[in-house]
Protein backbone atom coordinates (compact mmCIF):
# COMPACT_ATOMS: atom_id res chain seq x y z
CA UNK A 1 0.00 0.00 0.00
CA UNK A 2 2.95 2.39 1.00
CA UNK A 3 4.22 1.77 -2.48
CA UNK A 4 1.21 2.08 -4.54
CA UNK A 5 0.76 5.79 -2.44
CA UNK A 6 4.14 6.65 -3.53
CA UNK A 7 4.20 5.96 -6.94
CA UNK A 8 0.82 7.91 -6.96
CA UNK A 9 1.81 10.71 -5.29
CA UNK A 10 5.75 10.79 -7.68
CA UNK A 11 2.91 10.44 -10.75
CA UNK A 12 1.26 13.50 -9.41
CA UNK A 13 4.47 15.81 -8.98
CA UNK A 14 5.54 14.58 -12.33
CA UNK A 15 2.23 15.73 -14.00
CA UNK A 16 2.17 18.74 -11.62
CA UNK A 17 5.98 19.51 -13.47
CA UNK A 18 5.32 18.99 -16.40
CA UNK A 19 2.22 21.23 -16.47
CA UNK A 20 4.08 24.16 -15.11
CA UNK A 21 6.97 23.86 -17.39
CA UNK A 22 4.40 23.41 -20.43
CA UNK A 23 2.49 26.68 -18.61
CA UNK A 24 5.99 28.73 -18.28
CA UNK A 25 6.84 28.11 -21.45
CA UNK A 26 3.41 29.35 -23.10
CA UNK A 27 3.45 32.47 -20.61
CA UNK A 28 6.72 33.58 -21.14
CA UNK A 29 5.97 33.52 -25.07
CA UNK A 30 2.51 35.10 -25.03
CA UNK A 31 2.35 36.22 -21.57
CA UNK A 32 -0.86 36.01 -19.61
CA UNK A 33 -3.14 37.88 -21.03
CA UNK A 34 -2.13 35.70 -24.73
CA UNK A 35 -1.91 32.35 -23.27
CA UNK A 36 -4.71 29.87 -23.71
CA UNK A 37 -5.45 26.78 -21.66
CA UNK A 38 -6.07 24.63 -24.61
CA UNK A 39 -2.23 25.32 -25.57
CA UNK A 40 -1.00 24.85 -22.54
CA UNK A 41 -2.89 21.48 -21.90
CA UNK A 42 -1.71 20.35 -25.21
CA UNK A 43 2.48 21.38 -24.76
CA UNK A 44 2.13 19.41 -21.53
CA UNK A 45 0.15 16.17 -22.83
CA UNK A 46 -2.88 16.49 -20.86
CA UNK A 47 -6.57 17.22 -20.98
CA UNK A 48 -7.65 20.47 -20.04
CA UNK A 49 -9.45 19.11 -16.69
CA UNK A 50 -6.15 17.82 -15.39
CA UNK A 51 -5.05 21.99 -15.38
CA UNK A 52 -8.12 22.58 -13.36
CA UNK A 53 -7.38 20.15 -10.87
CA UNK A 54 -3.89 20.94 -10.01
CA UNK A 55 -4.18 24.56 -10.35
CA UNK A 56 -7.78 25.62 -10.30
CA UNK A 57 -7.69 27.94 -12.84
CA UNK A 58 -5.87 30.42 -15.44
CA UNK A 59 -4.95 32.93 -12.60
CA UNK A 60 -3.32 30.23 -10.11
CA UNK A 61 -1.24 28.55 -13.08
CA UNK A 62 0.16 32.10 -13.86
CA UNK A 63 0.50 33.05 -10.53
CA UNK A 64 2.58 29.86 -10.11
CA UNK A 65 4.52 30.46 -13.52
CA UNK A 66 4.94 33.87 -12.11
CA UNK A 67 6.81 32.91 -8.61
CA UNK A 68 8.73 30.50 -10.68
CA UNK A 69 10.30 33.04 -13.15
CA UNK A 70 10.75 35.52 -10.17
CA UNK A 71 12.99 32.79 -8.43
CA UNK A 72 14.96 32.23 -11.40
CA UNK A 73 15.78 35.63 -12.00
CA UNK A 74 17.44 37.54 -9.04
CA UNK A 75 17.79 35.92 -6.41
CA UNK A 76 21.44 34.90 -6.56
CA UNK A 77 21.91 38.51 -7.51
CA UNK A 78 20.33 39.83 -4.68
CA UNK A 79 22.44 37.74 -2.58
CA UNK A 80 25.51 38.43 -4.13
CA UNK A 81 24.59 42.53 -3.83
CA UNK A 82 23.88 42.18 0.14
CA UNK A 83 27.30 39.71 1.02
CA UNK A 84 30.41 41.20 2.43
CA UNK A 85 32.49 40.33 -0.95
CA UNK A 86 34.58 43.63 -2.41
CA UNK A 87 32.58 45.95 -4.31
CA UNK A 88 34.24 45.23 -7.53
CA UNK A 89 33.94 41.83 -7.52
CA UNK A 90 30.48 41.63 -6.82
CA UNK A 91 29.95 44.08 -9.94
CA UNK A 92 31.67 40.99 -12.17
CA UNK A 93 29.82 38.25 -10.33
CA UNK A 94 26.35 40.32 -10.94
CA UNK A 95 26.93 40.43 -14.65
CA UNK A 96 27.78 37.16 -14.86
CA UNK A 97 25.02 35.96 -13.17
CA UNK A 98 22.26 38.03 -14.94
CA UNK A 99 23.40 36.88 -18.46
CA UNK A 100 23.69 33.28 -17.90
CA UNK A 101 20.13 33.38 -16.60
CA UNK A 102 18.63 35.94 -19.65
CA UNK A 103 20.84 33.67 -21.98
CA UNK A 104 19.32 30.65 -21.36
CA UNK A 105 15.60 32.10 -20.18
CA UNK A 106 15.38 35.40 -22.98
CA UNK A 107 11.59 36.31 -22.47
CA UNK A 108 12.11 36.53 -18.83
CA UNK A 109 12.58 39.97 -18.01
CA UNK A 110 9.65 40.72 -20.65
CA UNK A 111 7.29 38.32 -18.68
CA UNK A 112 8.73 39.53 -15.28
CA UNK A 113 8.33 43.32 -15.94
CA UNK A 114 5.15 43.13 -17.95
CA UNK A 115 3.26 40.92 -14.83
CA UNK A 116 3.93 43.56 -12.82
CA UNK A 117 2.95 46.23 -14.49
CA UNK A 118 -0.64 44.90 -14.84
CA UNK A 119 -0.45 42.59 -12.02
CA UNK A 120 1.32 45.79 -9.09
CA UNK A 121 0.21 43.36 -6.00
CA UNK A 122 2.87 40.65 -7.82
CA UNK A 123 5.49 43.24 -6.70
CA UNK A 124 5.39 42.41 -3.34
CA UNK A 125 4.97 38.27 -4.15
CA UNK A 126 7.72 38.40 -6.17
CA UNK A 127 10.11 39.95 -4.18
CA UNK A 128 8.77 37.87 -0.98
CA UNK A 129 9.05 34.70 -3.51
CA UNK A 130 13.19 35.46 -4.43
CA UNK A 131 14.25 36.56 -0.77
CA UNK A 132 11.92 34.78 1.73
CA UNK A 133 11.44 38.21 3.18
CA UNK A 134 9.24 41.10 2.90
CA UNK A 135 9.50 43.83 0.54
CA UNK A 136 9.97 46.23 3.46
CA UNK A 137 12.71 44.70 4.76
CA UNK A 138 14.76 42.90 1.75
CA UNK A 139 15.94 46.71 0.44
CA UNK A 140 17.81 47.59 3.56
CA UNK A 141 19.80 44.38 3.21
CA UNK A 142 20.84 45.19 -0.19
CA UNK A 143 21.12 48.75 0.24
CA UNK A 144 22.68 49.97 3.50
CA UNK A 145 25.29 47.52 2.83
CA UNK A 146 25.92 48.93 -0.60
CA UNK A 147 25.96 51.77 0.74
CA UNK A 148 28.60 51.23 3.55
CA UNK A 149 30.78 50.06 0.67
CA UNK A 150 30.33 52.64 -1.70
CA UNK A 151 31.07 54.95 0.91
CA UNK A 152 34.40 53.13 1.99
CA UNK A 153 35.74 53.76 -1.51
CA UNK A 154 34.42 57.29 -1.89
CA UNK A 155 36.79 57.91 1.44
CA UNK A 156 39.55 56.00 0.01
CA UNK A 157 39.43 58.23 -3.68
CA UNK A 158 38.38 55.20 -5.27
CA UNK A 159 34.58 56.08 -6.61
CA UNK A 160 32.64 58.80 -7.05
CA UNK A 161 29.80 59.22 -4.98
CA UNK A 162 26.28 57.25 -6.20
CA UNK A 163 23.28 56.46 -4.01
CA UNK A 164 23.33 52.42 -3.86
CA UNK A 165 19.72 52.84 -5.17
CA UNK A 166 21.04 54.16 -8.78
CA UNK A 167 24.19 52.13 -8.42
CA UNK A 168 21.64 48.89 -8.68
CA UNK A 169 19.17 50.12 -11.21
CA UNK A 170 22.15 51.27 -13.83
CA UNK A 171 24.00 47.86 -13.15
CA UNK A 172 20.33 45.88 -13.70
CA UNK A 173 19.62 47.57 -16.89
CA UNK A 174 23.00 47.16 -18.17
CA UNK A 175 22.76 43.85 -18.02
CA UNK A 176 18.84 43.24 -18.71
CA UNK A 177 18.08 45.82 -21.48
CA UNK A 178 20.14 43.19 -24.76
CA UNK A 179 17.34 40.80 -23.44
CA UNK A 180 14.18 43.16 -23.64
CA UNK A 181 15.38 44.99 -26.73
CA UNK A 182 16.96 41.70 -28.43
CA UNK A 183 14.24 41.60 -31.58
CA UNK A 184 15.13 45.29 -32.13
CA UNK A 185 18.93 44.70 -31.27
CA UNK A 186 19.35 41.77 -33.64
CA UNK A 187 17.07 43.61 -36.76
CA UNK A 188 19.20 46.52 -36.40
CA UNK A 189 22.71 44.61 -36.46
CA UNK A 190 21.85 42.01 -39.07
CA UNK A 191 22.82 39.74 -36.04
CA UNK A 192 21.22 35.98 -35.75
CA UNK A 193 20.76 33.83 -32.82
CA UNK A 194 24.30 32.80 -32.65
CA UNK A 195 25.87 35.98 -32.97
CA UNK A 196 23.22 37.31 -30.29
CA UNK A 197 24.72 34.93 -28.15
CA UNK A 198 28.41 35.82 -29.24
CA UNK A 199 27.70 39.39 -27.94
CA UNK A 200 26.87 38.01 -24.50
CA UNK A 201 29.80 36.34 -24.00
CA UNK A 202 31.87 38.52 -25.05
CA UNK A 203 29.49 41.46 -22.61
CA UNK A 204 30.23 39.43 -19.58
CA UNK A 205 33.94 40.64 -19.78
CA UNK A 206 33.18 44.07 -21.12
CA UNK A 207 30.23 44.86 -18.92
CA UNK A 208 31.99 44.85 -15.87
CA UNK A 209 34.52 47.35 -16.97
CA UNK A 210 32.57 49.53 -18.75
CA UNK A 211 30.46 49.74 -15.60
CA UNK A 212 32.80 50.42 -12.90
CA UNK A 213 35.46 52.97 -15.31
CA UNK A 214 32.60 55.01 -14.95
CA UNK A 215 32.47 55.25 -10.88
CA UNK A 216 36.23 55.90 -11.15
CA UNK A 217 37.25 59.49 -10.47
Amino acid sequence: MLQINYMIKSNDQETEARILDAARSVFLRRGTAGARMAEIAEEAGVNQALLHYYFRSKAGLAEAVFQRAARDLFPPVLRTLASDAPLEEKVREVVVLELDTLRDNPFLPGYVLAEMNHHPERVGQFVASLTGVSLETVGPRVFDRLGAQIEEAVEAGEMRPIPPEQFVINLLSLCIFPFAARPMLMAVTGMDDAGFRAMIERRKAELPEFFLRGLRP
